[in-house]
This record gives structure tokens, sequence and C-alpha cells, in this order.
């Protein structure tokens, strides 16, 4: 460890070295003449104009605007909510599709495998990844038909972009949600009850995103206690014969791996697993 930690010191000492020399150069082989001198500033108040003057006598006017009294979102306020929404881009990735059912899934089956860390938790989100991308494909497919491709053609506006961009996304989460769930969420928000009799369009859409992660979650699990079933009998009969062979000392789940992996693999496991969740969604 500290032979480590020597060893970033001294890469680190190297590079602020070089950008020093880098700096130090370019400060002293800048030429001259290019170099403004400011001699004099005369600025009014913010919002107005102002005369500077260089060193070779040339001026130039300097002017700073505000955004007063404009109706419209600033660029610098526009900026900002992309940044934010691009930031957020993975959660609602994981949370408003069908990534996190998948993606738990994969998990209980290699915990019931007993593998450890096979196959790598890499391999488990690139594949749940592209699961997502496959069931989710009509979806973005309707979003970008109705919402982006209106918008990038400057038809609609951006707030109806994006009501249109949410109605298939709306859809798909209440076909996947259970209603005792969308009713948990109407009561701890306060939100009558008559909305969700009445027409699936007046329910809000921050109650249908948490409704649709519990529902997830749930199916999620009850999908990975059947999976774990086969391979608990697995364990269970390995342990009882060691058991009566006396071979106390050794690992029950040494001699049951290799017969889950045996059993997974003439099952088709991955296939059926797979095939079964991916069918989950229609």
């Amino acid at each position: 460890m500290l032979k480590m930690v020597r060893r970033l010191g001294r890469s680190l000492t190297r590079i602020f070295g070089l950008l020093f020399c880098v700096c130090s150069l370019t400060f002293f082989f800048v030429p001259e003449n290019q170099v403004p001198i400011i001699h004099a500033t005369e600025v009014d108040e913010i919002g107005g104009s102002g005369k500077i003057t260089t060193g070779n006598g040339d001026d130039f006017n300097l002017s700073i605007s505000t955004n007063d009294g404009s109706t419209s979102l600033s660029s610098t306020l526009k900026i900002l909510i992309v940044l934010t929404v691009i930031s957020l881009a993975p959660s609602i990735l994981i949370l408003m599709t069908s990534f996190t059912r998948i993606l738990v899934v994969l998990h209980f089956t290699r915990s019931a495998l007993g593998t450890q860390t096979t196959p790598p938790n890499q391999i488990l989100i690139g594949l749940s990844l592209f699961l997502t991308l496959f069931i989710m494909a009509p979806v973005f497919s309707q979003v970008n038909k109705d919402a982006v491709q209106p918008l990038s053609k400057g038809t609609i506006t951006q707030e109806e972009a994006f009501e249109k961009g949410m109605a298939p996304m709306r859809e798909f989460m209440l076909k996947q949600t259970d209603r005792k769930d969308l009713k948990m969420f109407l009561e701890i928000g306060k939100v009558s009850k008559d909305k969700l009799d009445n027409s699936v369009d007046n329910i809000p859409t921050t109650v249908i995103i948490p409704a649709f992660i519990v529902s997830e979650l749930r199916k999620a699990f009850i999908i990975g206690f059947l999976i774990y079933l086969p391979f608990i009998i697995i364990d269970m009969v390995v342990a009882s014969t060691l058991m009566s062979m006396g071979m106390m000392m050794l690992p029950p789940t040494t001699i049951s791996m290799p017969f889950k992996i045996l059993l997974f693999i003439m099952a088709d496991g991955w296939g059926l697993i797979i095939g079964e969740l991916v069918k989950s969604f229609y």
C-alpha cells in the first residue's frame, strides 16, 4: 500500500510539473502585440455598455444585457434543464422501463445457482439493457413518432412534446401496475379515487411511477422465489446425503453446485427464464 501511495505521489508530481512547464512556455512565447493591456475602463451600470482602451489605442465597446422583461426561459436555464434531464436519464431508464424486473430476476438466478460472480455484473446489466430495448422498442418508436420528430420539425412546442411523449410511457406502466399499488399511492398522495375509476388519463404521473416500481419489485421477487425452489431441493438432498455419510466437514454447496449447474443446462435454464420473463410483459 505504501509503495502504491508513493507511486501515485510521483505520478501526480510529474503531471503537475508538466502542466506548469506548458503554462510557462505558453506565457513566455505569446507575442507581445497579442496581449491586450487595459489602461482605462468606463463601464456603466449593469445592463448598460462601456468602452475599453487597449495598449494599441484601439477602442472596443463592451455591452452586458439581461433577460429582464422576457417571458421565455433564458438560455442558461434551458441548458441547466437539459443537463438535469441527461443526468437523470439512467434513473429514468431503470425505473420507468422493464429494466428493474429483468435485472432483479437475473440476480436471483445467479444467487440460486450459487456461482458467486458468474456471470459478472457487467454481463447481467448488458443483457438486461438489451432485453429492455427489445421490450420497449414499440413504446420508444411511438414516442419518437409522436413527440421527438414533430418537435425537431418545429410543429409542436416542448410542452406538447412532453405530454405526447409521456402518453406511451404512461400506458406501458399502467398496463404493468397492480391496482392496489395505484390505490395505495393515491391514498398517500391524498388524490381522489374517482380519478382511478373514471379515467386513467386523470391519474398523475407522480403516482404512476412509484406504483409501477413497487409492482415491478413484487413481480421480480415472486419470479425469483419460483426460481429458487428447485435449487433449494438439490441443496437439501446433498446436505442430507453428506450428513448420513458422516461428512460433516465438507460444505454442501461445494458438492451441490455442479449438480445445480448440470440441471440448469439440461433444462435450458437461460432460455426458459429469459423467454418467460420477456413474455410476462405482453
